[in-house]
């Protein structure tokens, strides 16, 4: 069945909106990237009003910044050590923004959003 963004049937109180329209296509949620490690592998999705959107589904490395040398690194993932998203991600090596990795210099946190932004950015923890 398909998600639906539209507003919640049910009020705050709980009484019931009465219900005006069905659902609209463009009310339609998209399905979750949920980026794995791997060989770096896209997917580019059309949006509304024609535009793309780049959606990653697999990556290797991360660019991770250095607070103290001041420059980025490519360093290549070994694991997901955390997610606040949701704690089964951890098991499933599951990437969001702010879940943090282990990468081969150290821990890296994840500060982009690679299912939106089709790139993986980081800084060192």
């Amino acid at each position: 069945m398909a998600k639906s963004q539209a507003r919640s049937r049910r009020k705050v109180s709980g009484g019931r909106y009465k219900k005006d329209k069905k659902k609209k296509s463009y009310e339609l949620a998209g399905e979750p990237s949920l980026t794995r490690i791997g060989e770096k592998k896209i997917k580019r999705v059309r949006i509304l009003g024609g535009g793309r959107k780049n959606k990653l589904l697999n990556v290797g490395f991360v660019n991770a910044y250095d607070k103290k040398t001041k420059k980025y690194e490519k360093v290549k993932i070994k694991s997901v050590l955390e997610n606040p998203a949701n704690r089964h991600f951890i098991r499933m090596n599951i990437i969001t923004k702010g879940c943090v990795v282990d990468t081969e210099k150290g821990k890296v946190k994840i500060l982009s959003r690679p299912g939106q932004e089709g790139n993986l950015n980081g800084i060192f923890v």
